[in-house]
C-alpha cells in the first residue's frame, strides 16, 4: 500500500511570519529609496530646477535606476545559469569596465577647472580639454552609456514589464541628458565640438 501524501498547510503562525517578512522588506526598500534618493537630490540640487541643464534629465534617469535596482535586487543571484542571467552579467561587466575607463580619462585628461560659481555642473564636468581618446574617440557619452548598460543589466535580473519599462525610462532620460549636454559643450568648446560630433556617435560606436 502506498503512503498517503501529507499536505502541509500554512497555519496562522506561518502566515504571520510571511506577512512580517514582506512588511520588513517593504520598509527596508522604502528606507533605501529615501536615503539614496536624498543623495541624488543633494548632488543634483543645482540643476533639478531648470530643464535647460543636462543635470535635470540625469536626475530622473538616476531616480528610475534606483527604483529598478531596489525592485530587482532580490533576484540578483537567482538561477545563475538562466538565459536572463547570461545576458545580465555581461551587461553589468561592460558597464563596470566602461565607467572605470571613461572616469579615469575624464579625471586625468579632462583638466577640470573645478567648481564654477552659479554653474549647476559637478566639479569634474567643468573640463577645459575636449577628450578624444579611448572610448571618447568613438562615442561622446561613455559614462552615460555605462549607466544604460547597468540599467539593462539590472532589468535582466528579473525581466518583466516593470523592469523593462524602468530601463527604458533610464535610457530615454539619458538620451535627453546627452542632447542637452551637447548643446552646453558647443557653447563651451565651439566649432571644435561640432567637428567632434561629426566624427563620433552618442552611445554606440559607428551606429548611434
Amino acid at each position: 500500500m502506498s503512503n498517503p501524501v501529507t499536505v502541509r498547510k500554512h497555519g496562522p503562525v506561518s502566515n504571520h511570519i510571511v506577512c512580517w517578512e514582506n512588511t520588513s522588506m517593504l520598509v527596508i526598500s522604502l528606507l533605501v529609496f529615501i536615503i539614496f534618493s536624498g543623495i541624488i537630490i543633494t548632488v543634483s540640487r543645482k540643476s533639478i530646477k531648470n530643464p535647460r541643464y543636462h543635470g535635470f534629465y540625469r536626475f530622473f534617469a538616476f531616480e528610475f535606476l534606483l527604483i529598478l535596482v531596489i525592485l530587482n535586487i532580490p533576484y540578483w543571484f537567482d538561477d545563475p545559469f538562466s538565459w536572463n542571467q547570461t545576458i545580465s552579467w555581461p551587461l553589468l561587466l561592460c558597464s563596470l569596465m566602461l565607467i572605470i575607463h571613461s572616469s579615469d580619462l575624464m579625471f586625468i585628461l579632462g583638466l577640470s577647472e573645478g567648481i564654477i560659481p552659479h554653474s549647476p555642473n559637478l566639479a569634474f564636468e567643468n573640463t577645459t580639454h575636449l577628450l578624444k581618446v579611448g572610448a571618447f574617440r568613438f562615442i561622446r557619452h561613455p559614462m552615460y552609456m555605462s549607466v544604460i548598460l547597468l540599467a539593462w543589466g539590472v532589468a535582466m535580473k528579473a525581466p518583466s514589464l516593470p523592469s523593462m519599462s524602468l530601463a527604458l525610462m533610464v535610457t530615454v532620460f539619458l538620451y535627453a541628458t546627452g542632447r542637452v549636454e551637447e548643446r552646453e559643450n558647443i557653447a563651451r568648446f565651439g566649432e571644435e565640438y561640432r567637428q567632434y560630433m561629426k566624427q563620433t556617435r552618442m552611445f554606440v560606436p559607428f551606429l548611434f
